[in-house]
This record gives C-alpha cells, structure tokens and sequence, in this order.
C-alpha cells in the first residue's frame, strides 16, 4: 500500500446527477448528519474498499490449497439427494 502526502489530501470534483437523485442526497446527508459532499465522498470510499477487499480475497482464493480428505468425486448427484426426502 502506498502512503504519500497527497494520499491524505481532499480533492474537491464537480459532479452532475439528476433533480431526483439531488433532491435524494440531501435527504439522505441530512438524515446523517453531514454534507452532500462528505456523503458522495464516503459512499465513493465504501465502493473503492469493496472492491480492494474483493479483489484481496480472490487473490487470497487462489493460494488455498486443497482440504485432505474432501472430494468432489464422491458427492452425491442431485437424483440421490432428492431420493433421500
């Protein structure tokens, strides 16, 4: 992970949305207490860090080894399943 000082400093963007979803924005900020601004930032935030930690995950996914003992091979097919209700 890198770390800088321009890391940590705010950027001010301009965005354009319609009527409806500004009208929906500033409900929202207000019903938390907060900006339009800080809301579209931290809901920008919550996004980017989804995605980091999915992308943490597939990675961490892809190292796993196989569990001793399990196998594909032996389960039982849907019929067999459904013939044991």
């Amino acid at each position: 992970m890198r770390t800088s000082y321009t890391d940590s400093v705010m950027k001010k963007v301009t965005i354009t949305m319609s009527e409806e979803a500004a009208r929906w924005a500033r409900m929202k900020a207000a019903e938390e207490s907060m900006s339009v601004s800080k809301l579209v930032g931290r809901m920008i935030e919550d996004q980017m860090r989804r995605g980091d930690e999915y992308w943490r995950a597939y990675e961490k996914w892809k190292t796993v080894t196989a569990v001793p003992g399990a196998d594909a091979t032996k389960r039982m097919s849907r019929q067999e399943a459904h013939e044991r209700r």
